[in-house]
């Protein structure tokens, strides 16, 4: 007799070494392609956490160099500060500058009148004052003094005054000039004087100063690159070993670079946080001295701090210097190490 054949034994085959199952086409790339984004903002995330971990391991000296650049970003942040006060002070001087329209003799108080209601809606007007001949007389008289001797006068001599208040733009003194030019011309006008010489010397020198804020912050913000950079340079040199280690097993030249360009960040961040304190702290302390002086000119003017806007710009502008100072040093520093 003839023996069957025994029959192969079935047996499962493992899971792992089962195939995939297969999905659409293009739904492994499509993953592929979701999850670089996510892992690459994972390894800047840890290296941006990693490089203030670095710098916390040396807090004084890292507390140091972050007080520096926060005095070189205090200076030009204060003095800024200041003269976008003292624009506030002009402007208010400014406001207070009158049109003075001496009227003609010829000039009834009718035709006064109604040339005060035309003026008031002309374009650059905000008010406009009349101010009768009687009435000038009688303030003049309370004024000087010299009641007894206005007395024997048979007559007024005083014109009547229209007092124009000028609408002031963003123009600063010559926003005035062509209203002021077009009022001279008015028959009914007999002189015109606007006192405004000392606002336009204010407004020169502010312009000056802005000049010079401009120019020292360019400055300091040069000085702010090289404490970046040299302290980003004193870094490298330090890990050198370790960059050259890197190098030898494949690491790229960005990827070094990471960690320093970050370090430099915080540096300006820090930086930029420590001006704004130091500023804060220099407003606070002129306050009260402010306010004293102001009362006794009868004014409500109180300094302005640094708001929303100013104070990102300075956090902002720390942290951009403190990027570039080291994303120069890195560059300079990083291609002169190599594996040996």
């Amino acid at each position: 007799m003839r023996r069957r054949p025994r029959q192969a034994s079935r047996q499962p085959v493992p899971r792992a070494a089962q195939p995939p199952p297969r999905g659409p086409r293009g739904a492994g790339r499509a993953g592929s392609r979701l999850r670089r984004p996510l892992t690459h903002l994972q390894r800047h995330a840890q290296v941006f956490l990693g490089s203030l971990g670095r710098l916390s391991r040396t807090p004084l000296t890292s507390l140091m160099t972050a007080t520096v650049i926060g005095i070189a970003l205090a200076l030009p942040g204060g003095l800024y500060l200041l003269l976008h006060n003292a624009e506030r002070l002009g402007g208010g001087w400014q406001e207070s500058a009158r049109i003075s329209l001496y009227l003609k003799r010829d000039v009834g108080e009718k035709q006064a009148r109604a040339l005060a209601a035309q003026l008031r809606g002309r374009p650059g007007v905000r008010q406009v004052t009349y101010i009768s001949r009687e009435q000038g007389l009688r303030e003049f008289r309370a004024a000087s003094g010299f009641g007894a001797a206005l007395d024997v006068l048979k007559t007024n001599p005083l014109p009547a005054v229209l007092v124009v208040q000028p609408a002031f733009s963003g123009d600063g003194p010559q926003a005035v000039q062509g209203l002021l030019e077009a009022l001279r011309k008015l028959p009914q006008v007999a002189l015109a004087q606007l006192d405004m010489a000392w606002v336009r010397r204010l407004y020169a020198l502010m312009a000056l100063a802005q000049r010079g804020v401009a120019i020292l912050a360019a400055m300091l913000a040069l000085a702010v690159l090289l404490v970046v950079g040299n302290t980003i340079r004193l870094d490298i040199q330090s890990r050198r070993e370790q960059i050259e280690v890197t190098k030898l097993v494949g690491g790229t030249d960005a990827f070094i670079r990471r960690p320093f360009l970050y370090s430099g960040l915080w540096y300006g961040l820090a930086g930029g946080a420590i001006a704004w304190l130091l500023v804060r702290a220099a407003l606070w302390l002129l306050q009260g001295p402010v306010q004293r002086l102001a009362l006794l000119y009868h004014s409500d003017f109180t300094l302005t701090t640094l708001g929303l806007g100013p104070s990102v710009a300075l956090l902002a502008g720390g942290g951009l210097l403190g990027l570039l100072g080291s994303w120069l040093a890195v560059g300079q520093h990083l291609a002169e190490i190599e594996p040996r």
